[in-house]
């Protein structure tokens, strides 16, 4: 009798036991769902987050500068000579590291002019860049120092052109990183094309010259 007792009482406390092992299973299989489930959500949130921000992230408008569609005007030098720019306008140990002389014919109609001194040679590496230009004779040295900073190409011969570009209206800003090179004069792509109203069509002339400064000399 005694044995009888013995084994149902053992019979029972195996059952409670795998009862209780079952559900501490289910437990854990359902929390463990439910945390794959936040995580799946948290992922798609962030996800949609960073999708709405690059849509709505605004890229910088440049334009495409036509030179076929636009009257040119010619730029001359004091410190161009034979198609190579003066010493003395490059930052090197010989040169003064002043921005040259220019001097062009007014454009009619024109409200400002905007200069800028890219080095072809070094993916549009920009030396010189000056807005709201009023005047049309600019002696040397008429560019400080927060605008131009003289040819110093590392080694070889680079080439320095010179734009100057007659506006219809003057605009707040234009494109160009000073002292950085800026892949896009590849392409012509100012937006100094872009007048104060958006619109489009603003150069009415430009000009340029080009000279070639060799490193060491």
């Amino acid at each position: 009798m005694k044995k009888r007792f013995l084994a149902a009482i053992f019979a029972i406390t195996a059952l409670c036991l795998c009862a209780c092992g079952d559900n501490n299973v289910s437990d854990t299989t359902e929390h463990t769902a439910e945390i794959a489930v936040t995580e799946d959500t948290q992922e798609e949130v962030t996800d949609d987050v960073e999708a709405d921000d690059a849509e709505e992230a605004p890229s910088p408008e440049k334009v495409k500068f036509d030179e076929a569609s636009v009257a040119t005007f010619e730029i001359t030098s004091d410190d161009l000579h034979d198609g190579v720019w003066d010493t003395t306008i490059t930052k090197t140990t010989n040169g003064s590291n002043v921005s040259p002389q220019l001097s062009w014919e007014a454009v009619e109609g024109a409200e400002s002019y905007v200069i800028y001194m890219v080095d072809n040679t070094a993916s549009g590496w920009l030396h010189w860049i000056s807005n709201n230009v009023t005047e049309t004779e600019l002696p040397q040295g008429w560019a400080d120092e927060s605008e131009y900073v003289g040819p110093y190409p590392p080694s070889g011969t680079h080439e320095y052109e010179i734009y100057v570009i007659a506006l219809k209206q003057p605009v707040s800003s234009v494109n160009g990183d000073f002292d950085k090179g800026n892949i896009f004069f590849d392409d012509h792509k100012f937006d100094c094309d872009m007048d104060d109203d958006g619109e489009s069509g603003n150069i009415l002339a430009f000009g340029t010259m080009t000279g070639t400064y060799t490193a060491g000399e």
